[in-house]
């Protein structure tokens, strides 16, 4: 009989169909069910009454949220937390803050609760006024109700330690799974070959610079492709204007699933372009460090930490656009900067490192040692 048991919350659920959030639920899940963990992971249902199955050794708990908007998100989120909450035992594991108010309900169930505070979601441009001050309080909120704080980069526990205690905070990156596929073939329906493109993988929003990488690299014919995976909605105004800048040169793809295609066109590119301006470890520039990919991103502290000294960095479309003159043309340097994400990853992201480093955390309090260090010190990577 296993004794140690952990739920998870937070995300859509798995298996991962959606985003970071869902990708790093399923890999925990899955390692420390090989750890001999009892594993609860909750997910979103369209069905009007709660169930569970079981899922390779971890039970999924399906809870109807209704339709598939805001309000049914926190709809979900209140209803899962609602669920934990009252189970006999178990450590609980939140993936975000974005509805950490029901948090409350832990505290007042004396249950044990974890939350991961994600990267600053209430700085992103894309809400409104009063979603960001949502956001904002809850983020608050979640820093003072969580019993222990993830931060997934340095610099959010920097932000997190100025209002809350630091010893209660812990720095544990996201990592990425080390097995790359690499399948060459999967480009040709895209028609596609090696070294032959550039490539933005991320949520097509104004703080993630698309049209300012896009504008810059259609600046002038360059001779390869810029390859965009994302869903550009034609009622959007911001996807309209990133596709009225975009040269022939650009290729949208749409969003793509399937982790081995999106595995292979890492692997394969020239340059791995990538503006995300908020947040902490974005799970998608570890996964081009684990993939070897030639690094372009944002010049900001998160993105430095994270992709490392071998990496290029631009602040505006100016300073992009500068970049890839010089670099697309340059297979020496794009040569080291491939050189650079393997050392870096390897470094910091192998080996399973976030998911021992979690786990780690989960037995210190099981163990009653909340004042001991994790093994892996992150910030002096």
């Amino acid at each position: 009989m296993k004794s140690k048991k952990i739920l998870i919350l937070g995300t859509r659920g798995i298996p991962a169909e959606h985003g970071g959030f869902e990708t790093f639920a399923q890999r925990l899940a899955l390692y420390l069910e090989q750890q001999d963990w009892m594993v609860t992971v909750y997910c979103q249902s369209e069905g009007k009454a709660i169930c569970s199955k079981k899922w390779n050794g971890i039970e999924l708990v399906y809870i109807p949220s209704g339709k598939k908007n805001s309000f049914g998100s926190i709809l979900f989120d209140f209803r899962s937390t609602l669920h934990a909450a009252t189970q006999n035992d178990g450590i609980i594991l939140t993936l975000g803050y974005n509805t950490a108010i029901f948090s409350v309900l832990y505290r007042l169930c004396g249950r044990f609760n974890i939350i991961n505070m994600d990267g600053l979601e209430w700085q992103r441009q894309k809400w409104n006024a009063f979603q960001r001050s949502w956001l904002y309080i809850n983020e608050r909120i979640g820093a003072r109700l969580g019993n222990y704080l993830i931060a997934d980069h340095p610099e959010i526990k920097k932000y997190l330690a100025r209002s809350i205690r630091e010893s209660k905070i812990f720095t544990i990156p996201y990592g990425a799974n080390d097995t790359i596929h690499d399948d060459a073939s999967l480009l040709v329906p895209y028609d596609l070959t090696g070294n032959s493109y550039a490539l933005v993988i991320a949520r097509p929003e104004p703080e993630n610079s698309i049209l300012e990488i896009v504008s810059a690299f259609s600046a002038r014919p360059r001779g390869y492709k810029l390859v965009v995976l994302g869903n550009y909605r034609p009622q959007s105004n911001y996807h309209c204007q990133v596709k009225e800048v975009a040269s022939e040169e650009v290729v949208f793809l749409g969003a793509i699933y399937d982790s081995k295609v999106v595995q292979t066109l890492r692997v394969h590119t020239r340059l791995y372009i990538h503006g995300h301006t908020v947040g902490g470890t974005n799970p998608s520039l570890i996964e081009a460090l684990a993939a070897n990919s030639p690094v372009l991103a944002h010049n900001n502290a998160f993105n430095r930490w994270v992709a490392g000294k071998d990496a290029h960095y631009f602040s505006d479309r100016a300073e992009c656009m500068q970049e890839l003159n010089e670099l697309l043309d340059s297979a020496e340097e794009l040569e080291q900067m491939r050189k650079g994400s393997t050392v870096r990853y390897q470094q910091a992201f192998a080996d399973d490192k976030d998911l021992k480093a979690y786990e780690e955390l989960f037995i210190l309090h099981l163990q009653d040692s909340p004042k001991k260090s994790l093994s892996h010190q992150w910030e002096s990577s």
